[in-house]
């Protein structure tokens, strides 16, 4: 096949990552293959090792990367939030545009964590640890202040992120709702599942919960 992109540089990097991503979103990491990715950006087989060594690498970095990313974007959303009920609101309103607008991403670090090597494997479930205590420390915060009424810091981190991610299931772009619709609909049920009301204060005084023991699952 004729080389369309070259098999040097960051633009071919770029266009294998690209190439990568929709592969492996489209047919699943196992039915991927190699020669597949390098007919899909245009160059020989061979010359992918000018980049990768192997596909296990690339469905790390590209689950890695996307990991690191979304902690970059979440630390950037809540940046000046003091209260704890502005925290959560602008979690929740991050967490729905960044996998509206990232289903691929979000999918294939889902569904394809059980393809990682186990030292990759831990590698991404310490970053996925990492996103999930943003969360878990907003919802423990609030408590401490008396804002949220949360009967087990883990259980709501978990439920949280199950609600919030499950959108990736159903969400289609141009459906009956805008994406501003769907954020403030999010937005309702997590803040009323703490017991924020729609005027933004407690409705009722709050119980500090036990912080937890270990680290739930990210999504």
């Amino acid at each position: 096949m004729a080389r369309t992109i070259g098999s040097h540089g960051p633009k071919t990097m770029e266009a294998i990552r690209k190439a990568g991503l929709r592969l492996i979103f489209e047919h699943g990491y196992a039915a991927m293959s190699l020669r597949q990715l390098a007919a899909e950006v245009g160059i020989q087989s061979g010359s992918l090792y000018n980049h990768i060594s192997t596909k296990q690498e690339l469905l790390f970095e590209l689950v890695r990367d996307h990991i690191n990313e979304l902690l970059r974007q979440l630390d950037r959303a809540l940046q000046g939030m003091e209260r704890p009920a502005d925290k959560l609101r602008a979690f929740v309103a991050f967490h729905v545009t960044y996998h509206m607008n990232r289903k691929r991403e979000v999918f294939i670090a889902n569904s394809e964590l059980r393809s990682l090597e186990p030292k990759n494997y831990e590698t991404i479930v310490a970053l996925r640890g990492a996103y999930e205590k943003r969360l878990a420390e907003i919802l423990a915060e609030g408590v401490a202040e008396g804002a949220f009424e949360v009967v087990d810091i883990q259980v709501a981190t978990f439920a949280i992120l199950s609600l919030l991610t499950g959108l990736t299931g159903w969400y289609r772009p141009g459906g009956r709702l805008t994406k501003e619709a769907i954020v403030a609909a999010h937005e309702k049920l997590v803040l009323s599942g703490v017991g924020i009301d729609s005027a933004g204060s407690a409705r009722r005084s709050a119980k500090p919960a036990p912080s937890p023991h270990r680290t739930a699952r990210a999504k």
